[in-house]
Order: structure tokens, then C-alpha cells, then sequence
């Protein structure tokens, strides 16, 4: 079967692997699309803090079910879509219900070898029926239940004002799950581009270019009170410390990105502020069914987030390409 590897920095190489055998409790899944995320970039350009090379990328994954055990609540040609975060189940994470950051977590694409490839044996238990929705779909709920995850850890609530910094699909998906709980969200980045796309295809109330203007801008949009709820998606440590300055007082900030950096803040600031920091990491069953259920009443625009696609054959060659600011890349789609 043709898989597609990182074996260091900038390097993919097609090799031609043996099928995989389904182990107990394992179902054999038929990859049909992939996303490519924020960290498959990073993987490939060497900015990925949990990973060892050389490896398989790819965690936002659907595919069909080719062999499944005896008496599963899946069957052969089933549609699927995987809850890439392998968790334990027993940990003190897990037994809270925290299995997005169980102690002995594995991620498909990051931990292990993930799915840009044509077959993939996976337990059961992160294998689920991917109904109502397209493989297509499918293939997109994992980066915005994310996105979702965090602003259920936000606690953003209808009438606040919300803004996202970084405005990349996981930015993206913040915002569009701010908005759907009925907030006033207004997007942050340095690309025109991307704004424009918030703007237009999202209905955001207000975006911001960075530049020697942005602060007098945001303060300006909030009565000079900044936001209620401030998530940073940028996965850049200076951003995410001047972050800190745009929490109203009372409010919260939620860092979805993960580099590997110390972050530090004024601490006079962050308590006149008595600001809530909080961390947000991957999602949990309950952020997919919120987003499974978004997309079934039409309230994701799916279709214009997937900007791009390629076949897996062409991942060595074009790969790099996506990463290229002038394509407008948001969302784009391996196809298996």
C-alpha cells in the first residue's frame, strides 16, 4: 500500500508497505480523506514539539470500514471518521473524563504513524459511524472540534465580546463556535487574506491586520474595555504573550496553541485583570458530537474551509507547496 513519510524536516518519501494486520479489539480502516493540519506543517517543516522522525503524518482522517471484530458496533463498509487521540482510559486524566490530555496520550500522525496512507489498523473504540455527514466532513471534524473544545473550556456565553488571535483553521473554528453560542467575535492575524476570508465567509463582526495600529483598532471596537474571552491559535510564543494585554478585566484567556517556548506575563497585570488562564488541548467525544451536529443543520461552512486537494500520490511533490502564503490555502484535503 502506497504511505507517504516524514523521515526529517522538509523530506517526504512514497514507500510501497505491507498491509497491516488487524490486532484484537482493532478495526482495519480503508483511508479515504485527510486533512492536512497546523501540525503536519510543523511536522514538516521541524517545529513539532511531541515528535521523532521519521513518520507518518496525518490525524484528521475518514475513511471505511474493511474488517471490523465479531459482535463491534461496526461493519464492513461502514463510514467512518477516528478520534485520533489514542488515550488510556485508566489515568487520573481519564478517569475524569480528560481523556484530550491523558498522561500516556498517543496522537495518530504525531505519537504514531498516522494516515497518510492507504490502510490503518486502529482500536475500536476511536473508530465512530460517520453518519449524516460526507467523508469529506468527516475528514474535517477533528480540527474543529478543537476549535469547539476550546471555547467550551472559554465558557464563551451569547453577548460577549470574543477575539481570536490567529486566524488559521483552527482560529477559524474558534471563531465559528464563538459565534454560534452568540458572541461578538472578532478575528486577529497578519494576513489581509485571511481576514477578508473571516469576514466574508464566516460573517465575523470585525477583523484586525497586526500592525502599528492594531491596539488603538481593538480598543476602539470594545469601548476601550478589550474582550470578554480572548483565544490565541497563533502556535507563536511573542503573540501569545502580547495576548494577554487584550483580556478585558474579569475576562479569560484560552491558549489553543502549543510551542515549545516558556511563556511569561506581567503578573501586576494578569491580577489587576484577576484574568482566568486556560489551556485547551485536542477534544473529547463530547466537542465531536457538538460539531457532528453543527455540520447535520448546516451551521459549518464546510465547503468553502476545504480550499484545496491532492491525491496522496502527489504528497512528496506538492506537499511543500501548501504551505505557500499566495495559494490561500485554509483547509486542504488528502484524498486516498
Amino acid at each position: 500500500m502506497l504511505t507517504v513519510i516524514c523521515e526529517t524536516p522538509g523530506t517526504l518519501r512514497a514507500e510501497d508497505r505491507p498491509m497491516p494486520l488487524r490486532g484484537d479489539g482493532e478495526v482495519l480502516l480503508r483511508v479515504k480523506r485527510v486533512g492536512v493540519c497546523g501540525t503536519d506543517l510543523h511536522i514538516f517543516t521541524g517545529n513539532q514539539p511531541y515528535l521523532n522522525y521519521p513518520r507518518v503524518m496525518g490525524h484528521e482522517l475518514s475513511g471505511v470500514i474493511e474488517e471490523a471484530p465479531a459482535n463491534s458496533h461496526l461493519a464492513p463498509g461502514d463510514s467512518v471518521y477516528v478520534m485520533p487521540y489514542l488515550s488510556c482510559g485508566k489515568c487520573v486524566a481519564c478517569r475524569q473524563g480528560k481523556t484530550n490530555c491523558c498522561v500516556s496520550i498517543q496522537v495518530l500522525g504525531v505519537h504514531r504513524d498516522g494516515a497518510f496512507t492507504e490502510y490503518l489498523t486502529i482500536p475500536q473504540a476511536f473508530v465512530h459511524k460517520a453518519e449524516g455527514v460526507s467523508l469529506d466532513q468527516a475528514a474535517m471534524v477533528e480540527f474543529l472540534a478543537i476549535g469547539a473544545h476550546a471555547v467550551r473550556r472559554g465558557a464563551v456565553r451569547a453577548g460577549q465580546r470574543v477575539l481570536v488571535v490567529g486566524a488559521g483553521p483552527i482560529g477559524m473554528a474558534a471563531m465559528i463556535f464563538s459565534k454560534l453560542r452568540g458572541a461578538q467575535v472578532t478575528a486577529l492575524d497578519t494576513r489581509r487574506d485571511r481576514l477578508d476570508f473571516c469576514t466574508a465567509q464566516l460573517a465575523m463582526a470585525a477583523s484586525v491586520q497586526i500592525g502599528p495600529d492594531d491596539e488603538s483598532q481593538l480598543a476602539a471596537l470594545t469601548d476601550n474595555e478589550y474582550f470578554d474571552v480572548v483565544f490565541d491559535a497563533t502556535g507563536n510564543p511573542k503573540a501569545m504573550e502580547r495576548g494577554f494585554k487584550f483580556v478585558a478585566h474579569g475576562g479569560t484567556y484560552v491558549l489553543i496553541s502549543v510551542v515549545g517556548a516558556t511563556i511569561s506575563f506581567s503578573d501586576p497585570e494578569f491580577h489587576k485583570r484577576e484574568t482566568t488562564l486556560v489551556g485547551s488541548r485536542n477534544a473529547t467525544t463530547e466537542d465531536f458530537e457538538t460539531v457532528l451536529t453543527a455540520m447535520r443543520a448546516g451551521q459549518i461552512p464546510d465547503a468553502a474551509l476545504n480550499t484545496h486537494r491532492l491525491a496522496l500520490s502527489d504528497v512528496p511533490a506538492d506537499f511543500k507547496s501548501l504551505l505557500d502564503p499566495a495559494r490561500g490555502v485554509v483547509k486542504a484535503i488528502v484524498e486516498c
